[in-house]
């Protein structure tokens, strides 16, 4: 009789960000991009893997630009804080129509759309088996949404970070630029920082290190990808300790 494999994590936080909802363009929001992700997402739920999602915004609005042109820092932010509920909702409703039950939770107050993020009940929904997406990042100006996910996943007791990329892991330098790019399949903390591999921006990066939060890199633009890397398979590149 062959054992089943069983996943290698039981509770996972996905970051995906904004402009990959909005597809090849990265701009609005795709409804084939949305429904793949969706997909993929089902795919491990079904797997018994409890799934959070962080999403960006940055297919509608990214509050640093919108500062280089002219308008007040702190309220770009908040108008990108917005825009990740916006894809918040509609990864729920991708979600649901293919029978996840999922709940959004925002950190900023909205309580006619989303619930508030409540941790204790964000725990009790992934024990129900709901799908978790948190939007609208920590609820204040300067910190990304990268910064969001290191927070909620250490948060909510997650096992690793799964950040979803078009590129396939982590490289010395950019393999588009250079052909002869070396991948790693696996890296320390410290070596991204001494390399400067922009894994995440410096403030997410150091919430994960100080909590010995693992990363994988990888990407999520290829068919069931999500899938071997809950299944533990060599997929993208691992940031540990």
């Amino acid at each position: 009789m062959t054992k089943t494999k069983r996943p290698q994590y039981s509770r996972i936080l996905l970051k995906l960000s904004g402009e990959a909802l909005g597809g090849p363009s990265g701009v609005g929001i795709s409804a084939e991009a949305v429904q793949d992700m969706a997909e993929q997402i089902c795919e491990v739920r079904k797997l018994g893997v409890q799934v959070v999602v962080v999403v960006g915004g940055g297919n509608i609005f990214r509050g640093l630009n919108g500062s280089q042109r002219g308008i007040e820092r702190a309220t770009g932010d908040y108008m990108g804080m917005l825009a990740t509920i916006i894809n918040s909702l509609a990864l729920q409703d991708a979600l649901e129509k293919l029978g996840a039950p999922t709940r959004v939770q925002s950190a900023i107050a909205m309580s006619q759309i989303a619930e508030s993020f409540i941790r204790r009940r964000a725990v009790r929904h992934l024990e129900k088996g709901r799908v978790v997406i948190f939007g609208g990042g920590t609820g204040n100006p300067y910190f990304s949404t990268d910064t969001a996910a290191a927070l909620r996943a250490n948060e909510i007791g997650a096992e690793v970070i799964l950040k979803a990329t078009k590129v396939d892991g982590i490289y010395d330098s950019d393999p588009k630029k250079n052909p002869k790019a070396k991948r790693f399949a696996q890296i320390s903390y410290i070596d991204c920082l001494q390399k400067r591999l922009q894994v995440m921006d410096s403030t997410a990066f150091s919430l994960c290190m100080d909590n010995q939060m693992p990363i994988v890199v990888f990407d999520f633009f290829q068919p069931h990808n999500l899938r071997k890397v809950v299944m533990g398979e060599k997929v993208g590149t691992l940031v540990t300790g």
